[in-house]
């Protein structure tokens, strides 16, 4: 079963950019994700994402990912980010092979 998400690729090149982010973003590591509009966020990647299949709003079948990012100090505060709309990962530790939190 497909899910929908706002942007899909095909593309070999932006599969395989989405596949480098997975490998950068580990359980548990502290990071800070820089997104393509220029803003960032900072958190605690809570599971490490997986690339998946995905509809867009026109039917179109492709893939893309999402990263859940928490924040100890904020119980309530959780983002959901899609891989398309990272720039580029900023380490604030050095968790390269995290505990799964699950």
């Amino acid at each position: 079963m497909s899910r929908e998400a706002d942007t899909v690729h095909t593309d070999q090149g932006s599969i395989q950019r989405l596949q480098a982010l997975v490998g950068e973003l580990r359980d548990n590591a502290k990071v800070r994700v820089h997104l393509r509009d220029g803003s960032s966020m900072t958190g605690i990647v809570a599971v490490v994402p997986t690339v998946q299949n995905f509809v867009d709003a026109g039917g179109v079948e492709g893939v893309n990912g999402v990263v859940k990012l928490i924040d100890n100090d904020k119980p309530d505060w959780s983002a959901m980010v899609s891989l398309d709309t990272i720039a580029r990962v900023e380490h604030l530790d050095s968790v390269v092979y995290g505990t799964s939190q699950t």
